[in-house]
C-alpha cells in the first residue's frame, strides 16, 4: 500500500487530479470548535476500494457540492442578493468545510478530486476561492451552479442547453484550467475523466472524446457531477428529496428530472448504454444530490455518489 507519509512532488497541472502535496498551507481552524475532540472528527467520511490490480495503489479524497457563496462589496446588488441568502441556505460554513477536508486530505490521502458545484454562482470573490484553494491544479468537473450567474436572477433566464453554457463558457475555462468538457489525467496508470454533464446529458463531441480515452486501453474512473442513474440510485435520491410521503423498498419512482434526459436523449441514453458493456470503466464518482449512496452500475464498474461538502462530507477512495 501507498506509504501515505510520501507526498506527490510535481503539481498536476491542467488536469483531473491535484496531488495533496500542492494544496495550500492550510490555518488551523478555530480551537473553539470542539476543543477537546480530534481536529477532524466534524468530518462526515465514508471509505471504498476499487480493485483494479494495481502494483502501485493510491487514494484519492473525493468531495462535491462544496457550493462556496462569496461576492466582494463592489460586486452588483444580484450578487450582494445572492450571497445573503445563498449563504444561509448553505449554512455559511463551505469555505471552513473546504479547509477542513483539504487539510485532512493533506494527511491522510495522495490526491483530491471534485465533481462540481465547487461554486454556488459566478462571481469574482468565488472565482478567487477556486483559485486559492486549488491553483492551476483545479481539479474535476463541472457543476451546473459553476454555469449559474445569478441562479433565479439570472438574465437571460437560465436554460438547460449547451446554448445557455456558451454564455460564460469562455469565462469558466479561464478560471478552471483544465477543459470544461472533457479532461483526462492518467494517474498510475489509471485513466481519470472528468465529463460535463451538469444538465443531464452528453453531446456527441463528448461521446467521440471518450472513446479516444477508451482506446488507450487503461482501466477508466470517471467523473462527473450528475450521476448516471440506476434504479437503486433514482431511489434513494427521490426518497431523499420527495415530501410525499415514503417509498418502499420495492418502489422505482417515475423519471423526471436528470434521470428523465438521460432515459430520453438518444446521445445520453446510448452512451451509457455502451459504458454498461465498457470492460476499461471500473468506477463513477458523482456528486449533485447531497447524499451518499452507491451501487452496482455495470459488471466491472461501482458508482459512487458523494454528499455535500458543505456539510464537510467527503468519501475517500482506496485504488488498488
Amino acid at each position: 500500500m501507498t506509504d501515505r507519509r510520501t507526498f506527490i512532488k510535481r503539481a498536476v497541472g491542467a488536469g483531473v487530479l491535484i496531488a495533496t502535496s500542492q494544496l495550500p498551507a492550510l490555518a488551523e481552524d478555530n480551537p473553539a470548535v470542539f476543543p477537546k475532540r480530534g481536529r477532524y472528527e466534524r468530518l462526515s467520511l465514508s471509505y471504498a476500494t476499487v480493485e483494479i490490480g494495481l502494483e502501485n495503489p493510491f487514494s484519492v479524497l473525493h468531495i462535491s457540492d462544496t457550493h462556496l457563496t462569496a461576492a466582494y462589496s463592489h460586486e452588483n446588488d444580484k450578487k450582494q442578493q445572492l450571497q445573503s441568502n445563498r449563504t444561509t441556505t448553505f449554512g455559511g460554513r463551505q469555505e471552513e468545510a473546504l479547509r477542513d477536508t483539504l487539510a485532512w486530505a493533506k494527511q491522510h490521502v495522495d490526491y483530491v478530486v471534485h465533481t462540481g458545484d465547487l461554486i454556488d454562482w459566478q462571481s469574482e470573490a468565488n472565482f478567487d476561492l477556486v483559485k486559492k484553494y486549488f491553483g492551476e491544479g483545479v481539479i474535476g468537473s463541472m457543476g451546473n451552479h459553476e454555469f449559474s450567474t445569478d441562479m433565479w436572477l439570472s438574465e437571460p433566464k437560465e436554460e438547460k442547453s449547451e446554448a445557455y453554457k456558451d454564455n460564460t463558457r469562455n469565462v469558466l475555462q479561464n478560471v478552471y484550467l483544465f477543459n470544461i468538457s472533457l479532461s483526462s489525467q492518467v494517474v498510475r496508470g489509471v485513466n481519470f475523466v472528468t465529463l460535463d454533464d451538469v444538465y443531464g446529458y452528453v453531446t456527441e463531441a463528448q461521446v467521440e472524446r471518450f472513446r479516444e480515452e477508451v482506446a488507450k486501453g487503461l482501466p477508466i474512473v470517471l467523473c462527473m457531477h450528475v450521476p448516471f442513474f440506476t434504479d437503486n440510485l433514482w431511489r434513494a435520491a427521490v426518497r431523499f428529496w420527495t415530501d410525499k410521503g415514503q417509498l418502499t423498498y420495492r418502489d422505482v419512482p417515475k423519471p423526471s428530472g436528470d434521470y428523465k434526459r438521460q432515459l430520453e436523449d438518444p446521445v445520453t441514453r446510448d452512451f451509457i448504454q455502451y459504458l454498461r458493456s465498457e470492460p476499461l470503466l471500473r468506477c463513477i464518482l458523482a456528486g449533485h444530490e447531497h447524499i451518499t449512496v452507491e451501487d452496482q452500475f455495470s459488471p466491472t464498474c461501482r458508482e459512487y455518489v458523494v454528499a455535500g461538502n458543505f456539510l464537510f462530507h467527503g468519501r475517500e477512495v482506496l485504488f488498488v
